[in-house]
């Protein structure tokens, strides 16, 4: 079901890809588009999905980005169609088997070096590899980057945290994040759409149906994995348990970073100037894109693209 409501998500593409499983170590494979297209020997750009994501998200981004290099989307270990194994509890365990899966991923598909797109969840974990494999990352692009402030002291908050927000966090700590909706059942695209109305808004222009609430539906009612590996590498309400500005520094210098962020988006868009602050003498472009919220690739796609377009293009 899973792989037919990526189907459906795929339709919207016009250019030629393929799709295969990589197979990386003990038993565990991700799920991988490619897309060659006719400049073979560019850098390719890899997109990592945010955190309860999988490859469809990027439907309509896949045709503009790979005409001028190819592109490689996957799922994360423990997401969408890819394997979905046990995770440490460990927080920074769970990271680097995340980290390792990307690496053996990488190195099946004899990929040298590349341009890495992280959104959200993705973002962390693309900041998490460059750290560990320098060399093989060309320029780091971390669009809506989950993970790097710390969390604020309760003493040093400028607004209380809503109680509506207290209230879903209460609920959501003893389970896994997307547990609801497996314990919906076949009311669960229903609660998809009603919880998140604005994910079928975002491709209404290319798709006039329920497919991209069955398509998050059906990403997040598999056997949990990746979602409690994320559950394990954060702290109540979200924040991360080793916020990626503590280890920013740790990034190699040479390597380019862009931060982009949507205008309307409610995560909070300061860990960009942070990163300027924290590397005066390296490339950090900080890109707001503007009516776009968290989803920024969904929401404004368009711009999008061609912004990291425009990014590429430094990039042989």
């Amino acid at each position: 079901q899973l792989k037919d409501a990526e189907e459906k998500m795929l339709q919207y593409i016009t250019s030629k890809f393929c799709r295969q499983f990589v197979h990386i170590s003990d038993k565990s494979s991700l799920w991988t588009l490619v897309f060659k297209g006719p400049m073979e020997n560019k850098t390719p750009l890899v997109l990592l999905h945010g955190f309860g994501g999988g490859v469809g998200l990027w439907a309509l981004n896949l045709d503009s980005l790979s005409q001028q290099r190819p592109v490689y989307a996957f799922d994360l270990l423990g997401f969408g169609q890819s394997s979905r194994p046990h995770f440490n509890t460990d927080a920074q365990e769970a990271e680097l088997q995340f980290v390792e899966s990307i690496e053996q991923w990488r190195e099946k598909l004899g990929l040298e070096s590349m341009i890495m797109l992280g959104h959200n969840l993705g973002g962390y974990l693309a900041a998490s590899y460059a750290i560990t494999y320098p060399t093989r990352v060309k320029h780091l692009i971390l669009v809506e980057p989950w993970g790097f402030p710390e969390r604020p002291d309760p003493g040093d908050q400028d607004r209380p945290i809503p109680v509506w927000i207290k209230a879903i966090g209460a609920m959501l700590t003893p389970f896994n994040p997307l547990a609801g909706l497996r314990l919906a059942g076949p009311l669960g695209p229903t609660l998809v759409q009603t919880l998140r109305p604005d994910f079928k808004k975002k491709f209404a222009a290319v798709f006039n149906d329920n497919r991209v609430t069955e398509y998050i539906y059906h990403l997040n009612v598999q056997i949990p994995s990746g979602e409690t590996a994320f559950k394990n590498i954060t702290i109540p309400y979200g924040w991360a348990k080793r916020p990626m500005l503590q280890r920013t520094g740790l990034i190699h210098s040479d390597i380019p970073i862009t931060v982009i962020y949507g205008s309307r988006s409610s995560i909070d868009g300061h860990s960009g100037n942070s990163i300027k602050e924290m590397r005066p003498n390296s490339h950090v472009e900080i890109i707001a894109i503007r009516g776009a919220g968290h989803y920024v690739y969904a929401d404004q796609p368009e711009d999008f693209n061609q912004k990291i377009l425009r990014v590429c293009e430094t990039i042989g």
